[in-house]
């Protein structure tokens, strides 16, 4: 079963933000001047996304290389497999500040779009809208009664009460 890597979950994401497939999506943000600057940010950090996420796989398959089942690594290769390691560590680290740097750009776009009702909630609200039921509901509130009963007396009085 193939696994989801940083750069596949940034493209579902952008995909999803912007409703479009990703090949769209690359040629309009490139454009200049750009129409929609977070879609170019979002594109940028993508790419360099791509560039650490490959990154991460070559480390990947040299630190398996150097440390095989059944192989005993060299004196000298010892330095190379700590290398890889740590230089595997960095490009992770990149990795998931990209991703969150996308997941970032992602929500400032939802945030700044207009909120879009959700298909059904808005023929609900046309449904009862078509009803009359919000003309009903307004008239199921009681009215308060003109008639309220005062206790006390009706106007103030001077002096000591008894």
């Amino acid at each position: 079963m193939p696994t989801t890597t940083m750069l596949d979950q940034a493209t579902a994401m952008i995909e999803n933000a912007w409703a479009q497939p990703i090949e769209a999506l690359e040629v309009l943000g490139v454009r200049r001047p750009s129409e929609d600057p977070l879609l170019r940010c979002a594109m940028h950090t993508r790419t360099a996304l791509a560039i650490t996420d490959n990154a991460v796989t070559i480390h990947q398959d040299r630190l398996r290389s150097l440390s095989r089942h059944g192989y005993v690594p060299d004196f000298y290769e010892l330095d190379r497999i700590t290398e890889t390691a740590v230089s595997l560590r960095v490009a992770h680290a990149e990795s998931r500040a990209y991703l969150q740097a996308i997941r970032r750009v992602v929500e400032a776009r939802e945030a700044a779009a207009p909120q879009v009702e959700a298909p059904a909630v808005r023929l609900a609200k046309a449904a009862v809208a078509r009803s009359g039921q919000t003309q009903h509901a307004l008239e199921a509130v009681p009215k308060p009664s003109a008639s309220a009963t005062v206790v006390g007396p009706s106007a103030p009085t001077t002096g000591p009460r008894r």
